[in-house]
Formats: structure tokens, sequence, C-alpha cells
């Protein structure tokens, strides 16, 4: 139950028309927003619904403020993997069949425009052949360390061709390549199924030269290269069968060393991600790390911390263990490394029907992946197989239960799966280069019942909000820019966009600026109540009793700021806010003045004060209900 706690402070002439109202001219000028849907049940699937003005009419309503001055990360790209077995069941297609689905998944006006793609080099799991393959595979006990024999003919069937069409549906598609395990003959063990790298400088200098005849190669095709790891999961020692390999971090650093400087010189355009593994190391991770070897369950901090960071961009991520916030906290340690999320498969029970892996699937991404990776310095969103069959397959070795953006079935038809929505909520609209701008969220990944999202500026100067009821119940909110707003219900579970465009009027207002390092206190006390506050996690409050007079929370904002508005939001727990309260200031969090005092009447409650200069704020209940009281967010206004 964490949220977030900000400072909004509006510059010159734009305070009078944020806190009093604007002109009838100003508010005919403010745009509609455009709305599309997907709900759990499939009843609307991305469907446009009719567009919501914006005026400037007060709410009492659950708030969503976005801030277009307030900037994060710059986006790469939404997408998922073109793997053997995607390319194998679309070529199960008609030529026109399969032009329908690519045009679906790739053009970003008769589809969802997906824009990023993270290829495998060599076999994954998810291979429609009989046995796993690299592109120089060797007889047992031969080595090619000259690379003679490399090929990427596999891939000049289906994979190549369908990535050239991916790319001419949509010319601003970046692709990442990734290895699940170099050449049998570099590694320990010589098997794809296991193994390390072999510790030969040999090997490291072997191994990066085939990762860079990979993307000459590749290149040569038509299918240029934007970003590459050296090996998926590096600490995943054992993967059902499929190809691994567990390479620690001063191995790792070795290759990179050697890489970085070829890539450079005949690659330029192609960058070295690091890691490419979970947002935690797992526990089998560790299980499965040989005798007297570090599991290194700080992998990612390591590798940047190494020599060889100097050749990385920054970070990959999947989602299978741990959470999001794994990448806000790298980001913080080293903010000039980029982070991108790179892995998160859908997946079901054996017994579960393909509605209800349709609905778990879609929340649990729509929260953790749509909203939760973005939201947490991500640059890329992208799930894995771009296609599979109504099996969930063919693969050899692996999971056995994934799922794709797209389902192709017996009958030779196709049908889209909840991925597809979650990515095409954010791939048809936020264009690469847009940048995540700032705004209020109430969810967050375990799932507390609020409404979360994340908003974009992109190039054009359009505005993108995406959002998603974490509810099973239906939510009402509203969404604030500028001094003007809009009211919007969300079934429960569904997740939606909502796109203006640039607008002067809107940009005008109010802005977001995020109290780092603010904490919070509370009586009764409460085990969420003293949480660090910052952009990204801040105290949600709840009295856990009925209110009683004398109840507060106490917010230190770190620092003096300078205020004329207070607004109290309650989040989406209706009924929870306090129908009597007291707000009081403090410079030293001892002596205390008081503000105002009052009644609530809903969710939200503004409190208008004159211009004050404080450190602490203090809410406190003034009456006794039947209620428990909550506090999602506290703003303040300049």
């Amino acid at each position: 139950m964490q949220r977030r706690v900000f400072c909004l402070v509006a510059a010159g002439a734009a305070v009078a028309a944020g806190l009093t109202g604007a002109t009838a001219a100003e508010a005919s000028a403010a745009p509609s927003a455009r709305v599309w849907v997907t709900t759990i049940d499939r009843a609307e699937l991305m469907h446009e619904r009719a567009a919501v003005a914006f005026t400037t009419n007060a709410s009492s309503r659950t708030t969503v403020t976005v801030d277009p001055s307030r900037t994060y990360q710059s986006m790469d790209g939404f997408g998922a993997s073109i793997t053997d077995s995607s390319a194998a069941v679309l070529y199960r297609l008609s030529p026109a069949k399969r032009a329908e689905a690519m045009q679906a998944l790739f053009d970003p006006a008769k589809g969802v425009g997906v824009s990023f793609l993270r290829q495998p080099i060599g076999a994954s799991d998810f291979t429609a052949q009989p046995e796993h393959y690299t592109y120089d595979d060797m007889p047992p006990g031969q080595t090619d360390y000259l690379l003679t024999r490399f090929s990427i003919a596999h891939d000049q069937a289906q994979i190549l061709p369908l990535l050239r069409e991916a790319r001419r549906l949509n010319p601003q598609l970046k692709i990442m390549a990734t290895p699940w395990s170099p050449p049998a003959w570099m590694k320990t063990g010589e098997s794809l199924a296991g193994g390390e790298l072999k510790d030969d400088p040999k090997v490291y200098a072997g191994y990066a030269f085939y990762l860079t005849r990979f993307v000459l190669a590749y290149s040569a095709a038509g299918v240029p290269v934007d970003y590459i790891t050296i090996q998926n999961e590096p600490q995943n020692r054992d993967a059902g069968g499929g190809p691994v390999m567990g390479l620690n971090t001063t191995q790792a650093g070795k290759v990179i060393e050697i890489l970085g400087p070829l890539l450079r010189l005949v690659s330029p355009r192609t960058k070295i991600l690091g890691y490419d593994h979970n947002w935690q190391t797992h526990p089998n991770d560790i299980a499965n790390t040989p005798p007297g070897q570090d599991p290194e369950a700080d992998y990612p901090y390591r590798l940047l911390q190494n020599p060889a960071s100097r050749w990385l961009a920054g970070t990959a991520y999947h989602c299978y263990y741990g959470d999001p916030s794994a990448m806000t906290a790298l980001h913080n340690a080293d903010p000039g490394k980029g982070i991108w999320f790179t892995e998160c498969s859908g997946s079901h029970g054996a017994n579960d029907t393909p509605a209800q892996y349709f609905t778990d699937t879609l929340k649990w991404h729509a929260r953790t992946i749509t909203v939760g990776v973005t939201r947490n310095w991500a640059k890329s969103a992208v799930t894995w197989n771009l296609a599979l069959d109504s099996a969930g397959g063919p693969h050899l070795g692996g999971c056995g239960t994934c799922t794709g953006l797209i389902t192709v079935q017996p009958d030779g038809s196709w049908t889209t799966d909840a991925e597809y929505y979650t990515i095409g909520h954010l791939s048809k609209f936020v264009k690469p280069g847009a940048v995540r701008i700032a705004s209020t969220s109430f969810g967050n990944p375990a799932w507390n019942g609020e409404v979360t999202d994340v908003a974009f500026r992109n190039p054009d100067g359009s505005t993108v909000l995406v959002a998603h009821n974490e509810n099973d119940a239906p939510r009402t909110f509203t969404v604030a820019v500028g001094g003007h707003s809009f009211d919007y219900t969300l079934p429960g579970g569904s997740l939606a966009t909502f796109t203006w465009p640039k607008s002067k009027v809107l940009d005008d207002g109010l802005r977001l600026l995020p109290i780092a390092g603010a904490t919070a206190s509370s009586s009764p006390a409460s085990p969420d109540a003293a949480l660090a506050v910052d952009e990204d996690a801040t105290t949600r409050w709840s009295s856990g009793t009925a209110q009683e007079p004398g109840q507060y929370l106490q917010v230190d904002l770190g620092s003096a700021r300078t205020f004329r508005r207070v607004a109290i939001d309650s989040g989406a727990s209706a009924g929870d806010y306090a129908h009597g309260w007291q707000l009081s200031t403090s410079a030293d969090g001892t002596h205390w003045t008081t503000l105002a005092q009052g009644a609530g009447a809903g969710q939200l409650t503004n409190v208008d004060v004159r211009p004050t200069t404080a450190r602490y704020l203090r809410i406190t209940s003034t009456a006794a209900t039947g209620n428990w009281w909550s506090l999602a967010d506290i703003r303040l206004y300049a």
C-alpha cells in the first residue's frame, strides 16, 4: 500500500488560471481526449469510445494529475520476439492470413505498431527444430575460432523475411539481439544446455567475434541491430533442457571489453546492454550456482562497477522474480546508464481456460508491465513470443505454458491474446522517442485495488495517458492537467489509453514537482506510515480503525516549501476520506500553526490557504465516523 506525495508549482500568470479557473475563451480552446479501452471479458478490445472533453469544473474524486513539464526517460519501443517458434507458426498461415497478422502487429495505423523486437541469437527454448542450434555448431571435440563455419542460413528461411516485413510496416522498429548460448565448443561440458564459458582468452575473443559476425550478417540481410546482450539470463543454469549458460560478471566483463571496441568500429549503432535477467536473483539460480562460486545476487550492480561498463549503454531486466522497483533502485545508483525491460511471458495454469488466462494475464501485465515497468525508468517494455500455436508451442524444453501476442489456431486462423493489448495500449500510441512525463498514480504492481497509470509526451507534442483499474469493480477518477480536467469510469480490471493533442491551455497550467527524500509518520502508527517519499514510492496511509478525533498523518517535506493550496486525496477507497479535518504546519516539527479546518465531502479535498512556507504538514481528523481514514496522495500547489 505505497503511494506518492507530490508538490505542484505553477509559474507566473498560470497560477491564477490554474487556481481560480480559466476564462471562457481558454476553456473553449482546451482539447478533448480520445479513449481506447480493453476489458477483461473481451467485450471491448482496444475499442475506441466517445471522446471526453476537458473542462474547468472542480472535482472531489481521486485525481490523476499530469504534468508535461516534468520529464523522465525517453522511450525506445514496445514489443516481443520473433522466435524460431513464432516464425514457424506464422508460416503455417496462408500468405494472406500471415500478411493480415503482420499488419495487425506492426502497422502503426492499422495495427498496434509493435516497435521493439528482441531476437534470439541462435536457438532459445522456443524453437520448432528437432535440436537446438547456434550459427557455428561443430562436431564434438572440434573448434572453429576463425568462424569459418559461421552462417545465419537457418534464419534466412523464415525469421529474416518476417523481420524485414516488420521493418517495412514500422520503419521505427528497433531490434535487440540476445544469445541463449554460445556454440557448445566454447563452453565447459560442450553442450548448449548448461555449462559455462571456458576461462580462456581465445574463447573470450572468439565469443566477441561470434557476436560481431552475427550483427554484421543481420545488417547485411537488411536487419540492423540496435542493441545486444552477451547472454540471456546469465544466472539461470537450468532451463528445463533449453539452451542456457552461467556467466559471472568477471567473465562478462572480459567479453564486453573485446566486443565493445569491435562494435564501435564495425557497427556503431549497436549498443551493449548488461545483465538481461530478473529484477531479483531467483532462489533457484542461487541453489544452482556451482559450489564455491558466488551467486552474485547483486549482479547488475557489479557489472556496472566493472571497468567494462564503459561499453554498456545500460541494463536489461526480466519479470520472473522480484518487482519493477529494482529498476528504479539501479537507476538511482547509476543514473547515467539506461534501463530496458526485455522479457516477460504471459502464462497460465494447466487447467485454466483461455478466457481465464486472458483475464489473469491482462490484469497482471497491465499493472506490472504496461504501467509498473514504464514508471520505473524502463525505456522499453517487451514480452516474449510474438506468436505461438494453440498448445503454447512449439518449444524444445523450457516453458510449456507460455502465451504470445497472438495464437495461430489449428483451422488456419489467428487470434489475439492479452499481451497483444497490454503491449498495444503502449505501442500504438507512445511513439519511439516519446518521453515519460509526471503523473500521480495510486496503484502499484503488488495490487491494492486502485487506479494506476503512466503518462508520456510524444515527439509531436501529443500526450498519452495509460491507466489501469486494478480493482475488480468499476472505478471513477479524474484526470487533471493545466487547470482542466475530466472524469472517467473504467470497468474492473480494464486497461485504457487516453490521448490528446498538444495544447498551450493545458501546458501552461499547474506543474508537478516531486519531493524527493520526504518522509511520513502517523498516529495511530501504521506499518506503511514511515516510508521514504519520492517520485515512485510514498506512503499510502490508512488509520486501520474507525475515524476518531486526533488521528493524524504528518509529512516532513525535507526542506521548507511555499504553497497556497493543499490537495488531500483519499484514493479509491470510497468513503474513507476525512469527514472532519484540520491542516497544520510547522517549521521545526514541534511548534504547530493551524492553517485551516473543515469537513470533507469526497475523495479529494482542496484546501486553499494564504501563501505559506513550512517544512512539516499535519492533517488531523476532527470527526468520529465508522469509516477508516485513508490518504493516498498529498499535493502542494504554489
